[in-house]
C-alpha cells in the first residue's frame, strides 16, 4: 500500500459479498476540527450485513464505504485541533466509512486507546463495547447477584456484553449454537441451544424469571423475552436480526418492536422495555453524546487493558479481502468479531 493513496471498500448496491469493490483515491486532507486516522483495524458488524442487503434502517444511499468503527493512529490534524493528537492511537465510531486505509473524522469524536493495547483487540470493543456498556449500565442497570439472558452470546456484541455482565457480578445465560457452548462456558456463561425451546430452558435455570434480557433478534423473540422477565426486570431490544433476509420495508421491523415496547411500558407491571439505538440523542445533544461515548468506551477499553475483558477475535483479514471477511461473519460459524487490517 502506497503512503499517498487511500484504499477503500465500496458497497455499490444490493450485492453478494463478492460484489464489494476496491477503490483507490488520494489520502484526504483534514478540514477544520478534523483528523485523518491511519486505520490499523476495523471490523465486520451486523450492520454491514444488513447494509449490503439494503436492510439497515437508516443507511445512506448506495454507493458508499461501509465500516461502523475503527482503531488507528492520527496521521494528520486540521486547523483547530489539539496537536497532541498527532501520533496517538484512537478509536472512532463512524457508522459508515471505516473500511478504508485512511478515514477522516471529527477530532471531538475520537477516544484514546490505552497504551499497549493491540489495535485489533481494541477494535472488538468499539461499537460492540459502547453498545454493551450502555445497554447494561445505562438501560438495564444490572447489579451484582442478578441473572441476565444474552441472545447471540457468541456474537460480537454478545461476547462483550456477557463478559461485562460477569464483570458486574451477574449470572449470564447465553443462547448460541452448540458449537460455541464450550467457549461460552470458558467465559463463565451458561449456554442454551438457540434452536431449542429457549423460554423453557431459561425457566429451568431461572424459575422466577431473569432480571434483564438483551435481544437483537426482534420479531417473535422480543415477546418471548418480555415474558421471561422477573418482576422489575428490563428488556433491551437492539436489533431485528431474524428479519435480516426479509424483503419489504427495512423500517417496519424496528417500528414493530418500538410499538410493542411502548405498549408494554404503558402497563402497570413494574417491568420496563427499551429499544436501544446507539445514535439516539446525538442530533439534539451532540456534546452529551460525545461525553458519554468517551466515558463509556473509555471504561470498556480500560477494562480490556487491565485484563478484565478478553478480545474475541474470530478471524483477521486484510482490507482487500473484505468480501471473504463479510462472508465468514455472515456464516454464523464463528465466535467474536471478524477484523479487517490494512
Amino acid at each position: 500500500m502506497t503512503t499517498d493513496r487511500r484504499t477503500e471498500i465500496v458497497l455499490p448496491g444490493v450485492v453478494t459479498p463478492d460484489g464489494l469493490q476496491i477503490r483507490m483515491s488520494p489520502i484526504p486532507t483534514p478540514g477544520t476540527g478534523q483528523v485523518v486516522i491511519r486505520m490499523e483495524a476495523t471490523g465486520v458488524s451486523f450492520a454491514e450485513q444488513q447494509m449490503r442487503r439494503g436492510r439497515y434502517y437508516d443507511q445512506p444511499p448506495f454507493p458508499f464505504v461501509p465500516g461502523y468503527d475503527l482503531v488507528g493512529v492520527v496521521q494528520a490534524a486540521g486547523p483547530g485541533t489539539d496537536p497532541v493528537l498527532l501520533g496517538q492511537r484512537v478509536a472512532a465510531l463512524t457508522k459508515v466509512g471505516g473500511w478504508a486505509s485512511h478515514v477522516v473524522v471529527e477530532a471531538a469524536d475520537v477516544v484514546p486507546v490505552p497504551a499497549g493495547l493491540d489495535p485489533a483487540a481494541a477494535e472488538t470493543v468499539v461499537v460492540n463495547g459502547i453498545t454493551a456498556w450502555q445497554m447494561l449500565h445505562r438501560k438495564a442497570r444490572v447489579r451484582a447477584g442478578q441473572t441476565v439472558l444474552v441472545h447471540g452470546a457468541n456474537g460480537g456484541v454478545g461476547t462483550t456484553l456477557a463478559q461485562l455482565a460477569r464483570l458486574a457480578g451477574a449470572q449470564v445465560i447465553g443462547t448460541a449454537s452448540p458449537r460455541h457452548h464450550d467457549r461460552l462456558r470458558e467465559l463463565g456463561i451458561t449456554p442454551i441451544d438457540y434452536h431449542a425451546d429457549v423460554p423453557a430452558a431459561v425457566r429451568k435455570i431461572a424459575p422466577g424469571g431473569v432480571d434483564a434480557v438483551f435481544d437483537h433478534l426482534g420479531a417473535r423473540s422480543v415477546s418471548d423475552s418480555w415474558r421471561l422477565l422477573a418482576p422489575g426486570g428490563t428488556l433491551v431490544a437492539y436489533g431485528s436480526a431474524s428479519t435480516r433476509d426479509d424483503t419489504g420495508s427495512k423500517q417496519l421491523p424496528v417500528l414493530r418492536i418500538l410499538a410493542r415496547v411502548w405498549t408494554w411500558n404503558a402497563l402497570p407491571n413494574g417491568r420496563r422495555g427499551y429499544f436501544y439505538n446507539i445514535w439516539a440523542g446525538r442530533p439534539l445533544a451532540k456534546q452529551r453524546f460525545r461525553a458519554r461515548l468517551r466515558d463509556d468506551l473509555g471504561q470498556v477499553l480500560e477494562a480490556m487493558a487491565q485484563g478484565h475483558l478478553s478480545a474475541q477475535i474470530a478471524a483477521r483479514f486484510p482490507l482487500a479481502r473484505a468480501a471473504d471477511a463479510l462472508r465468514l461473519a455472515e456464516s454464523g460459524t464463528v465466535t467474536g468479531k471478524v477484523i479487517l487490517t490494512p
